[in-house]
């Protein structure tokens, strides 16, 4: 398909017909001052994954077992509880 330019000002006051436009896979450019900037274009959806619990999406953070666990007295005594 081919793509379609729009200036910056007419994008701005059009973004969410373009995305729309784009998420039916048109390729959408945006220019300024007639030069080209950015293309939008439909996410390709197997690099959407589903969120884990307990995980951040480069799948390093990791939330303890214990985590909501109750804290020791020293720890309350600390924090004046």
């Amino acid at each position: 398909m081919a793509s379609t330019q729009f200036n910056l000002y007419e994008a701005k006051t059009q973004l969410s017909s373009l995305v729309e436009r784009a998420a039916k896979g048109e390729d959408i450019v945006i220019a300024k001052s007639g030069k080209p900037l950015v293309k939008m274009v439909p996410v390709d959806s197997a690099v959407v994954s589903a969120r884990v619990f307990g995980r951040n999406l480069l799948g390093v953070t990791h939330l303890a077992e214990d985590f909501d666990a109750p804290l020791q007295d020293e720890v309350l005594r600390d924090f004046g509880l």
